[in-house]
């Protein structure tokens, strides 16, 4: 392939705004903030279903001390009105008073164990309830965080986003003019590569910086101007200049 030389250097231009626009995407795509948030995000989720199971229990555990509480009540109320009737003088048979008497024991120790089934429950309850809290607390927390860290991802992308704007506002007028066979082989190494066209400097390859042997240096140096020349190493363009050391 043959290229005029000016539009050969002119690859090292283009060669130098594709470099600076891929560093751009790179670092758009690894920006530190962008990590954080993936983690972030990913324990936002998990506690999401952390707090429906907490409120789960907490809800099942509402019901349960509702429900120990209304059998505690139900069963003083019946106490209350057995001695009601004691003492009001309502029972006078002795076997009704001494079977009243071995119900009022009965519905104590009754009353005991409701009210130890209660206490377990209210104290199921507050634990459980502070569990939920916890993790409403470490949801906010993660909330607030994720919302500074997408403002400063955003921000910093914005400027990213601008930079890359600008290389390509520049790439257009230099790519302008330039032959199509010249940039079809340009984009095809840049695609390949990621860099298509490197400078020929000190006998070194500005690509993959190796050092170009005596033998390729004397064929390179005895091709026209006009000769599209490529490295050995890693078939990237050469691009020629005084500094090629020649």
């Amino acid at each position: 392939m043959k290229a005029d030389p000016t539009h050969q250097l002119a690859l090292l231009v283009i060669a130098d705004l594709d470099g600076r626009a891929s560093q751009l995407r790179h670092r758009r795509a690894h920006l530190p903030e962008l990590a954080e948030i993936a983690s972030l995000q990913a324990e936002r989720t998990a506690l999401t279903d952390q707090v429906r199971d907490a409120r789960i229990v907490v809800d099942d555990l509402a019901v349960e001390q509702a429900k120990a509480d209304r059998e505690v009540e139900q069963v003083r109320a019946r106490r209350e009105r057995d001695r009601t009737r004691m003492d009001s003088g309502q029972i006078t048979q002795p076997k009704d008073l001494e079977r009243m008497q071995h119900e009022l024991v009965s519905l104590e120790r009754r009353i005991t164990t409701l009210e130890d089934a209660e206490l377990e429950v209210m104290e199921a309850l507050e634990e459980a309830q502070q569990v939920l809290t916890g993790l409403g607390i470490r949801a906010e927390d993660i909330d607030a965080r994720l919302a500074e860290l997408t403002a400063a991802r955003d921000d910093k992308q914005a400027g990213i986003d601008a930079a890359l704007a600008e290389v390509a506002s520049a790439r257009g007028p230099a790519v302008e003019g330039m032959p199509a066979d010249l940039m079809a082989l340009y984009e095809r190494l840049r695609e390949q590569k990621g860099v298509g066209a490197a400078l020929l400097r000190d006998r070194q390859c500005g690509g993959c910086n190796m050092t170009i042997d005596p033998s390729e240096i004397s064929r390179i140096r005895s091709a026209p101007a006009e000769e599209v020349v490529r490295c050995e190493e890693c078939q990237r363009i050469l691009v020629r200049s005084d500094d090629s050391g020649l």
